[in-house]
């Protein structure tokens, strides 16, 4: 077993996002992404009310998914989820977040996405209590810390988020649920992401502190994220 409790070989996995990628280098870094291994991408959609901030809408997810056969991992900051999962066609293999405060029919929209093949995902703001899980644990293929508060990218990391990973990866040990998988959202720089894989996270959304970094090809920080996370 790793230090984080995880069986050996079984390295942490990337989830570039989107957002963070310049539209005029969209394709490119796809395929590069393509060759590189990357596990998911990462889709931020937000509507200005969940957080204060407009971000990647029904068309270009679609579009996104058409252009690459990487699963997307989307993330939705929206009130009331359940009224728009229809909208996006999401696909088999595709994991999909939603925040507990949302809604009130988590098990609903669970469900829903369930229905069209599509892996949930709760996602917990920094200061939102493990409780928020005791019973949705069946509901759900992995669970999202947000180790920043959602809505905008350059952000520092909460710092007791960390041991909330740690506390998570206990959690879900000691109630037989080691087969949820536990992503981190919001300053993952590598620095950050050694602390956080060895408290337990396995999914790093990597953004302009992780993979998108100025002066460095996707190449070389992809490669040095990955021997941040083995």
């Amino acid at each position: 077993m790793n230090a984080n409790g995880k069986p050996k070989g079984q390295r942490g996995k990337i989830s570039p996002s989107i957002m963070c990628s310049p539209l005029f280098d969209l394709e490119k870094n796809v395929r590069e992404f393509e060759r590189l291994g990357i596990e998911y991408l990462h889709m931020d959609v937000m509507d200005g009310r969940f957080v204060p901030n407009y971000m990647l809408g029904t068309d270009f997810i679609r579009q996104l998914r058409a252009l690459t056969r990487i699963p997307l991992d989307v993330h939705l900051m929206v009130e009331r989820p359940e009224d728009v999962v229809d909208w996006f066609g999401f696909a088999p293999g595709e994991y999909v977040s939603f925040h507990y405060e949302s809604t009130v029919h988590a098990q609903r929209v669970c469900g829903k996405l369930k229905d069209m093949g599509a892996k949930p995902m709760l996602a917990l703001n920094p200061a939102t209590p493990l409780a928020a899980l005791d019973y949705l644990l069946p509901d759900v293929s992995a669970v999202l810390l947000m180790t920043v508060n959602p809505g905008f990218a350059g952000q520092k990391l909460v710092p007791q988020t960390l041991k909330k990973i740690s506390d998570l990866r206990l959690m879900l040990d000691e109630r037989g649920c080691s087969q949820i998988e536990i992503e981190v959202d919001g300053n993952v720089s590598p620095e950050n992401a050694v602390k956080m894989r060895s408290a337990g996270a396995d999914i790093f959304v990597a953004g302009t502190s992780g993979v998108f970094l100025k002066g460095k090809s996707l190449e070389q920080s992809v490669a040095e994220f990955r021997e941040c996370i083995k």
